[in-house]
């Protein structure tokens, strides 16, 4: 069995085929189609096949350094098949993409045993972090775990009561700063109201000011450490929230936060909204750090954990996956 009949077989085992696919529906178009359009030229891998490859990658913002390495591995595996047919270039050509994400081991979500897990979202204004709160609190309460808030976004106007209102529609407490006051002092706070009240999930909301790097870095650093003293291990986890419409701004920004802290993940924001897709090969690629979740619409329980043969099945569509 092909590679794409294999990734189409276990698609049709998922339980959210229509999300995925109504989710990266720009993005099949951009890529997808496109490939699909090639095979009535095709005439082997061969540098002007390659040439146009090179190009539906970057328009898919797979990025310069990720495209140049599938192009390279394609070409060096179609050199023992010189009657290749388009169908089994596809194949090839999705199967070193699975290789290239795959290439860096995924870390795991660190949960912890005993006691709070405590979570740091990380992120600029306008990448969706307060949402994403929302949404992976809402993901936590339908596992049955007890979840807070921390609203320790103290610069952004209006984030705090933001995130506040968004409580009240959960049913959950919001511990919360300051406005324009000491965001490491909310996470003080959030800790100590999660230990008191026997909360599972603390998930801390935080501000992500990029003007300055070096302010950026002791904010993250001091909010490590007074989440530390708190709670053993805290923070369990920090994720960054990118808005996946910005594309390769949005592995900049990431670039930045790597170099700040210590992320164990991103969050992909956005997706439904943008035929930029091939960012998340890209973020994989150069930041060995895995897409831990996707949002692929508005609602509540939009946030789906990423799958990675749902969403090359999904980018890749337009292409015949029957053998």
């Amino acid at each position: 069995m092909s590679f794409l009949s294999k990734l189409k077989e276990k698609f049709k085992k998922k339980d959210d085929q229509a999300v995925y696919l109504s989710g990266f529906q720009k993005a099949k178009q951009t890529f997808g189609d496109q490939l699909n359009e090639m095979q009535y030229s095709f005439s082997g891998v061969n540098d002007e096949f390659l040439e146009q490859l090179t190009i539906i990658l970057l328009e898919s913002d797979v990025g310069i350094e990720t495209a140049d390495l599938i192009c390279e591995r394609l070409r060096i595996k179609c050199e023992d098949y010189p009657s290749l047919t388009f169908h089994w270039a596809m194949n090839f050509l999705m199967e070193i993409m699975k290789e290239v994400y795959e290439e860096y081991e995924d870390t795991q979500i660190n949960y912890n045993e005993n006691g709070v897990t405590v979570i740091l979202l990380e992120g600029v204004n306008g990448s969706g972090k307060t949402t994403t709160a929302a949404k992976l609190a809402r993901m936590y309460l339908n596992q049955g775990k007890s979840v807070a808030f921390v609203a320790a976004d103290t610069f952004r106007a209006g984030a705090i009561e933001q995130l506040d209102k968004w409580a009240e529609r959960l049913n959950i407490h919001c511990v919360k700063g300051i406005e324009n006051g000491d965001p490491s002092a909310a996470i003080v706070d959030g800790c100590r109201y999660a230990k008191d009240n026997h909360i599972e999930i603390l998930i801390c909301d935080t501000a992500g000011r990029l003007q300055n790097k070096a302010n950026l870095m002791n904010e993250l650093s001091k909010m490590n450490r007074v989440a530390g003293k708190e709670i053993e291990g805290a923070p369990h986890n920090t994720w960054l929230v990118l808005d996946a419409t910005t594309g390769q701004n949005g592995l900049s920004q990431a670039q930045i936060f790597a170099e700040s802290t210590t992320l164990n993940g991103i969050i992909l924001t956005k997706m439904d909204g943008t035929a930029k897709g091939g960012i998340v090969l890209s973020i994989k690629h150069k930041l060995h750090l895995p897409v831990l979740f996707i949002g692929l619409g508005e609602g509540e329980n939009d946030l789906r954990p990423f799958d990675l043969d749902s969403y090359l099945y999904s980018i890749s569509e337009g292409l015949n996956h029957d053998e």
